[in-house]
């Protein structure tokens, strides 16, 4: 009997070595960063605020761009025809041709064969959500007038002001919310982010590296997330 007893506490050891560690970082982070989600002011200030951001951006030559194409994190590569609404999605060896009117028109590729409909749900799916989040690490500071979306001006404790910008719907995670932090310019260098997502509120990501795309759009190329980087490749817009 003592023998499973004695692999008993040796399993306990190692269950314990390996999540002491991660259950002691992950507190670090929680008590060292976590936050409320800040109150804020509606109305023309806000609006105010949000449109010198875009003005910073050259929101018009945003506007006029009808084709984006990028590669996030190495990992996924998008061919965007905004006019038309629709996305080539790559990874690995898929390909899907996404109709963002219609998920569910789309279609699906893989090794360059197409996939039947009853198994090309799920993988749809899967690019609907990658484009979702990819896409708005790219263009995010120009979807503050979506639809369903809510702003707020937000006065920090250093006196400078920020843009609580909170999705009520659309996307894959409605009801999460960003509070932008700028530059002297009104240039977004930085936002904080309340998602569902992330365990923690108010963590920190900064959009830098910002590039001037063909047609004038200007996009960044790197976030920095912690310790994380997330490049954005090949980017290329044109109108």
């Amino acid at each position: 009997m003592a023998k499973p007893k004695k692999v008993l506490k040796i399993i306990a050891g190692v269950i314990v070595f390996f999540t002491l560690p991660t259950l002691l970082f992950f507190g670090f982070l929680y008590f060292k960063y976590d936050e409320d989600l800040p109150s804020g002011i509606k109305g023309e200030p806000a609006e105010l605020l949000a449109t010198k951001m875009l003005n910073s951006l050259d929101h018009d030559a945003y506007e006029s761009t009808n084709h984006l194409e990028w590669t996030f994190n190495k990992r996924h590569h998008y061919k965007w025809n905004k006019a038309e609404n629709t996305c080539q999605v790559y990874w690995k060896n898929y390909r899907v041709d996404l109709d963002l009117n219609d998920p569910y028109k789309s279609e699906v590729y893989q090794n360059d064969q197409k996939v039947d409909k009853d198994s090309s749900k799920k993988l749809i799916e899967k690019a609907v959500s990658n484009f979702n989040n990819d896409s708005f690490w790219l263009v995010a500071p120009y979807k503050v007038f979506d639809p369903g979306t809510e702003r707020r001006l937000v006065t920090m404790e250093d006196g400078s002001e920020a843009l609580l910008v909170t999705y009520t719907s659309g996307g894959t995670t409605p009801g999460d919310s960003y509070l932008w932090h700028f530059d002297a310019s009104g240039k977004p260098q930085s936002f904080q982010m309340w998602v569902d997502i992330l365990p923690i509120n108010g963590l920190e990501a900064s959009w830098s590296d910002w590039t001037t795309t063909e047609s004038g759009a200007q996009l960044p190329r790197f976030h920095k997330f912690m310790i994380f980087g997330f490049e954005i490749t090949d980017l290329v817009g044109t109108k």
